[in-house]
């Protein structure tokens, strides 16, 4: 069934006929046909039902369209095409409703789709802190904040954390690389040689929380907010407690739990051995984290990791059964690379070489809203090109400019309105641009809750440059305010006025899920 009201209530005699000639309850799949011409929306159930029964599909077609014809949703009987196919047309009436519907809904429209409630944590970034976040890190936090947003409009209570390693060889070479720096002396070969390091080695003492300082000031600019920060240290001196818990066994002079006992693909170890140096190895780390994420009281955990981390997968959600929980309470979502692409050509990235393409030259080149955007435009699972010059632009060519300038032009639109009513009623005969807006913004939520389902926020993006495609043919079509133009009515007025405000909503709504602001002017 449909998340959407009005969307529910075109589906119900569809509903109704089906399953009264079905015998048993029968989904009705409604469809936007590609042509305009063939109706609002088309169905293939009664090609379904005619094989089930053993009938020809046009009877079984006619025999639902003469059941459906009464429906006030519908202007009119549905039409029979084809060899079966049932074209609907939805009436002036529905489509008032169905605004109507979103009108009262308010900023609200489309939240609350999760069937229960789960407090859920979503590690994010958690790039170690080395130098400043590059682009790479930047998907990972659009992409995971995103994520986060979307589950939180569905209802779920989120903490967003992030993860960094404060020990080991990496932060070693790190605090090395500026040492050598205030010596008046290059980084060793191995360290770091980005301009930062020589900026770090301005300042007395300890570089890392300088540079914690100057990542969390870039979040916040990205609109990223941290919740919770959690350092690798403070887990390593409860490894050999939570060892002791785990079901391990001694091999090879190392402690192994046994992972592939909760579907992991081999088992890990724990404790090197002691020709190894002894030493707790990532996964030990990984043991206590996630035992401390589901002490917190999370119901689910979700990981933001980059391609290199698909072997992590099963490792994971073996885990999370080791810690007597559920696999699916650990989430996995990996994310693919992304690259700034500049007169054709891409730029590479490595901290250590100091080559690298910062999120804070990307924000400088492109905006906040630009880069939010087209970090998420995509599936995660498909790498990024971004062409930093289109990115920057200011025009229609531009998606994010495109779908920012509908929530300016309907703000300018209320502006000129001085109070104008809204009102949610229908006309007499609808245009053409009215309705297709219409049923375009009632497919909200079922838009955001499947994206949310499938942790697609790119989703979003897509479904708002369809709405500002709808919304630029109406305002291209209809006229809208009577004191610039004599000829709209008053009832055409309140409806466009409606209208304008419904997708004023959604637009705001959308922008907000991937981190991007709704402009009032532009």
């Amino acid at each position: 069934m449909s998340r959407s009201r009005p969307l529910a209530a075109l589906a119900e005699p569809l509903v109704a006929a089906a399953s009264g000639l079905a015998g048993a309850p029968v989904d009705g799949v409604l469809e936007r046909p590609s042509d305009a011409e063939r109706g609002d929306d088309a169905t293939t159930v009664a090609l379904q039902l005619a094989k089930k029964l053993g009938r020809p599909p046009r009877e079984v077609a006619e025999e639902l369209a003469t059941s459906m014809s009464g429906s006030e949703a519908l202007a009119g009987a549905p039409e029979i095409a084809g060899p079966g196919f049932l074209n609907l047309r939805v009436s002036d009436d529905w489509c008032a409703d169905a605004l109507a519907d979103l009108l009262d809904a308010g900023v609200d429209y489309g939240g609350g789709s999760a069937p229960k409630a789960e407090r859920v944590q979503v590690e994010l970034v958690s790039a170690n802190p080395t130098g400043p976040l590059t682009v790479g890190s930047a998907r990972n936090g659009a992409y995971g904040d995103s994520v986060a947003r979307l589950l939180e409009f569905a209802g779920h209570d989120v903490e967003r954390e992030y993860y960094y390693n404060d020990a080991g060889s990496q932060m070693e070479r790190f605090r090395a690389s500026v040492e050598a720096r205030r010596r008046g002396e290059e980084p060793p070969e191995d360290g770091y040689h980005g301009e930062y390091i020589a900026e770090l080695a301005k300042v007395d003492g300890d570089p890392v929380p300088g540079m914690l300082e100057r990542i969390e000031n870039t979040l916040e600019r990205f609109r990223i907010s941290i919740d919770s920060w959690e350092r690798q240290s403070s887990l390593e001196v409860e490894i050999p407690a939570i060892v002791e818990e785990l079901e391990t066994y001694e091999a090879d002079g190392a402690v192994w739990i046994r992972s592939t006992a909760f579907g992991d693909e081999k088992d890990r170890v724990l404790i090197r051995s002691q020709d190894r140096g002894g030493l707790p190895t990532y996964e030990a780390a990984d043991a206590v984290y996630m035992r401390k994420k589901f002490a917190r009281g999370f119901d689910r955990l979700i990981y933001v990791l980059g391609a290199d981390h698909h072997g992590y997968v099963p490792w994971l959600k073996a885990l999370a059964g080791a810690c007597g929980r559920d696999s699916d309470a650990a989430e996995v979502l990996i994310y693919q690379l992304v690259h700034l692409m500049e007169e054709g050509e891409a730029k590479r990235v490595s901290k250590r070489r100091g080559d690298v393409v910062l999120l804070e030259e990307l924000m400088d080149a492109v905006g906040v809203d630009a880069a939010r955007w087209y970090l998420v435009m995509r599936g995660h699972d498909q790498t990024i090109d971004i062409d930093v010059q289109l990115a920057a632009e200011r025009s229609s060519a531009n998606p994010v400019h495109y779908v920012q300038y509908v929530h300016a032009r309907t703000s300018a639109i209320f502006r000129e309105a001085d109070g104008a009513p809204v009102m949610a009623s229908a006309y007499a005969d609808l245009g053409d641009a009215e309705r297709d807006l219409v049923k375009r913004l009632v497919e909200f939520p079922d838009v955001v809750a499947e994206a949310t389902e499938r942790r697609g926020p790119h989703a979003i993006t897509v479904y708002a440059v369809r709405v500002a495609d709808d919304f630029h043919r109406f305002y291209h079509h209809h006229k809208v305010l009577q004191k610039h133009f004599e000829a709209v009515t008053p009832e055409q007025q309140g409806f466009r006025l409606a209208l304008c405000r419904a997708t004023q909503s959604v637009i705001a709504r959308c922008l907000d899920l991937v981190g991007v602001e709704s402009p009032d002017r532009m």
